[in-house]
């Protein structure tokens, strides 16, 4: 097989994670709920790991549902947690961060009592850490692609009231939304994208996907339109970057790839404080 083969596949699952975790980010970083991917992404992983109690096969269509069921407790969760105050939580004076690391905590516990108890767990469990890019198949992108492409709708459709929620929560709360109703919305279908990423990418490089972009887009504009574009494109430039250096040194892949994207964000904060594309101060009249 040639180089170009080889790489191809994790080439193409790359720009696919990149196009909806690169955009999620940008909800991620506005709603100051940093880590809520790892606490979803352990969420799956304990209900996979769950799904081996009952003998079922980790490659199964029951385990995702195993996944997702566990994903959907800890939107519901993360819904319940959130407060009138941006970021807040339900006591108005505890951060929502707090709610999701003591989510993420309990379930890398639960996910280890788990593991000792069924054959195959501690494999389980590592390859929730580190993926699998290298040796992902066809089948597998064409599964990523066509779910991705269908929650890309979903979030478009629902665009204007995920985004005004995530950057803008006064003005929906102005509205009369039920907030925590979208906000349970949007977790779900966040939990979704987290539970197909992680068995492919692992948890360090869906994390990486996820914020390091709409970091670097933050840096440089408020404006939607070029977050988005910046965020792109930062993140397929340090996926291209990091699978090239790969194949050419020969290095494990994943590391390498989250190095890259901490690399670029490093650069781009150098030409940040260097007054390159400096970043227009927000409309008061839009918080």
């Amino acid at each position: 097989m040639s180089g170009l083969e080889l790489m191809l596949p994790p080439f193409v699952a790359c720009m696919i994670l990149v196009a909806m975790l690169s955009y999620l980010g940008l909800h991620v970083i506005a709603r100051e709920v940093i880590f809520v991917d790892l606490s979803l992404a352990q969420m799956a992983a304990l209900g996979s790991l769950s799904a081996l109690l009952f003998h079922v096969s980790p490659d199964s269509a029951k385990t995702y549902v195993f996944a997702l069921l566990m994903t959907a407790v800890g939107a519901f969760l993360f819904a319940l947690t959130r407060s009138s105050v941006h970021g807040g939580s339900g006591a108005g004076r505890v951060p929502q961060e707090a709610f999701i690391g003591i989510v993420y905590v309990v379930a890398s516990a639960a996910a280890v009592l788990v593991a000792n108890k069924v054959p195959g767990g501690g494999e389980a469990v590592e390859k929730t850490l580190v993926g699998s890019l290298l040796w992902v198949t066809w089948p597998t992108i064409r599964k990523l692609a066509i779910a991705y492409a269908a929650l890309g709708v979903f979030h478009y459709v629902l665009r204007r009231r995920f985004l005004t929620i995530s950057f803008h929560p006064q003005e929906a709360e102005a509205q009369g939304w039920k907030i925590r109703w979208w906000d349970f919305v949007f977790y779900l279908s966040f939990g979704v994208v987290i539970t197909l990423a992680v068995p492919i990418a692992g948890v360090l490089m869906v994390f990486s996907f996820l914020v390091v972009p709409a970091v670097i887009a933050n840096l440089f504009t408020a404006d939607k339109r070029r977050l988005t574009i910046i965020a792109w494109s930062s993140g397929a430039l340090a996926s291209v970057l990091g699978l090239w250096l790969s194949y050419t040194k020969d290095l494990p892949t994943g590391p390498l790839v989250v190095c890259m994207y901490g690399l670029l964000l490093v650069a781009a904060a150098v030409l940040r404080r260097l007054g390159i594309g400096n970043k227009p101060l927000p409309n008061p009249q839009n918080h």
